[in-house]
């Protein structure tokens, strides 16, 4: 399955999962701390916008970095969860369709563009998918909906959870992950934010 396969398929998922969910529902707690529903929407809606942002500047070569800062990020977050339930469900679904055409316009060299991502790792263009199916098929789950980690293709969560390993390691967090992923603590480590 390629990695594009994964993006559309779990962009479904997500959005299938979404349509489960009543529009007061959106507004209960999830697994995230301080997010509700509404604010995994906004989330991955701006998410689309900002891997737009990516995809034109491979196409273009003009800077265009997913936020201008982390401060970016968390309030168009915190602002979209404010929009109404239809609202928020029409620009998420909107906003996944354009993303989806501008991959599928991106030229064949541009594909090996740079681009920076959110965490400040310059990649080509060809991560844009896997960054966008990471954030579909994990929000499906955080929906808290039904979908679980167990719903996700087996092949998919090995590379996320390779990813997921690296980008802790990176962060310091890695000797207390190893030492209990290999069996050799009893417990795992408190893990500060993922991404």
């Amino acid at each position: 399955m390629t990695v594009r396969t994964w993006m559309d398929d779990g962009t479904k998922l997500f959005l299938g999962t979404l349509a489960a969910v009543g529009d007061g529902d959106l507004d209960r707690p999830t697994a995230l701390p301080g997010w509700t529903g509404r604010h995994i929407v906004a989330h991955v809606h701006y998410n689309a916008l900002a891997l737009l942002r990516l995809t034109r500047w491979a196409a273009t070569g003009q800077e265009s970095r997913m936020y201008t800062s982390p401060e970016q990020r968390s309030s168009e977050i915190e602002e979209g969860a404010t929009r109404p339930a239809a609202e928020l469900r029409d620009l998420v679904h909107r906003s996944a369709a354009d993303l989806e055409a501008a991959l599928d316009g991106l030229p064949d060299d541009a594909w090996h563009a740079s681009v920076v991502t959110a965490q400040g790792r310059t990649v080509p263009a060809t991560e844009i998918p896997w960054v966008r199916a990471r954030e579909v098929w994990v929000h499906a789950v955080d929906l808290g909906a039904g979908v679980t980690f167990d719903d996700l293709p087996p092949a998919f969560v090995a590379v996320l959870l390779a990813d997921v390993v690296r980008k802790r390691a990176g962060g310091g967090e890695g000797p207390g992950l190893a030492a209990w992923l290999t069996g050799r603590a009893p417990e795992p480590p408190q893990l500060g934010a993922w991404l």
